[in-house]
């Protein structure tokens, strides 16, 4: 294993969730504290593992053509954006920011890989979209590069997100709206990554919201996970509402009263939900699913 050493603590575990699609995600397997992951950089496909050493160095190792990158920009994922420093206007976030003072917005540069899974989850349960982007994966990925776990796949390349047929996406449960939308992302997706490697914001976001199908929600995904924007918020997300209004007012509010109350947060209002999402001072009573579970495979 090679030791990579980052600019300032990282909890890599709670940082590196975010690009886990429920637990049989066959992208990601965790196995104690080794965590297992499959996916494509620019130079190619690569599977790696890690496990942390200590609060500012991990232990890494890659295998397949993009494992050198890998190695390269590991440690660049997670920019130290000032968060845990800042001076923030609530005693909740304080206390967040004093008990997970690693958590960071990781920023891969791979805007796609965050892109399609986000558009599978559009309006939707999540764990159909979980099976859903399972049944995806294993279909039409590769066995990730090895020696690695069984089970573990790197997605479809770019082109292979973009050859799927209608009825791939039927039959693995996405209905036409979310599959066109998909499709579209995927025929610009190499300009999408190219604009995210760039690192101009402003740039991928106009990109992004130019994509028929990719809304705020979607956008703010894709922020949170392949651009290191601390201040991406999933705008319209199910939980939002209550998770910020439990967290900074003690009560319920609506989807409105969101923008508002994170206002004086700017520019980490999505560092300050992440944070509200961990806190145990945040306790939010889960209600069922805004709407019915359909298996679109059926229809």
């Amino acid at each position: 294993m090679q030791e990579v050493e980052f600019a300032g603590p990282v909890d890599l575990a709670r940082t590196m969730s975010v690009f886990r699609r429920g637990t049989g995600d066959p992208t990601y397997q965790v196995d104690g504290a080794l965590h297992w992951r499959a996916m494509r950089l620019a130079s190619g496909p690569v599977s790696f593992c890690w496990r942390q050493s200590a609060p500012d160095r991990a232990e890494v190792d890659a295998w397949g053509e993009g494992a050198d990158e890998l190695y390269e920009s590991f440690a660049g994922w997670f920019p130290d954006d000032g968060f845990a420093s800042a001076e923030l206007p609530h005693p909740v976030i304080k206390d967040a920011q004093r008990r997970f003072p690693g958590v960071r917005t990781p920023r891969t540069g791979r805007a796609l890989e965050s892109l399609i899974p986000a558009i599978i989850e559009q309006r939707v349960v999540g764990r159909d979209a979980f099976a859903a982007w399972r049944r995806l994966v294993r279909r039409f990925g590769t066995p990730a590069p090895s020696p690695t776990p069984r089970g573990l796949y790197v997605p479809p390349s770019t082109s292979g997100w973009a050859a799927l047929a209608a009825w791939d996406w039927h039959i693995a449960g996405v209905d036409p709206r979310r599959y066109r939308a998909a499709q579209a992302a995927a025929r610009v997706g190499d300009r999408l990554d190219a604009l995210a490697t760039a690192g101009d914001l402003a740039a991928i976001y106009r990109a992004l919201r130019s994509v028929a199908g990719v809304g705020a929600w979607t956008a703010g995904e894709v922020g949170a996970r392949a651009l290191g924007d601390a201040d991406a918020v999933s705008w319209g997300d199910y939980h939002l509402a209550n998770t910020v209004g439990v967290g900074l007012t003690g009560q319920r509010v609506t989807d409105d009263d969101v923008p508002d109350l994170l206002e004086p947060f700017r520019p980490y209002r999505g560092r300050v939900v992440r944070l509200l999402e961990l806190s145990p001072l945040v306790t939010v009573e889960r209600r069922g699913p805004r709407m019915s579970r359909v298996d679109h495979r059926r229809i």
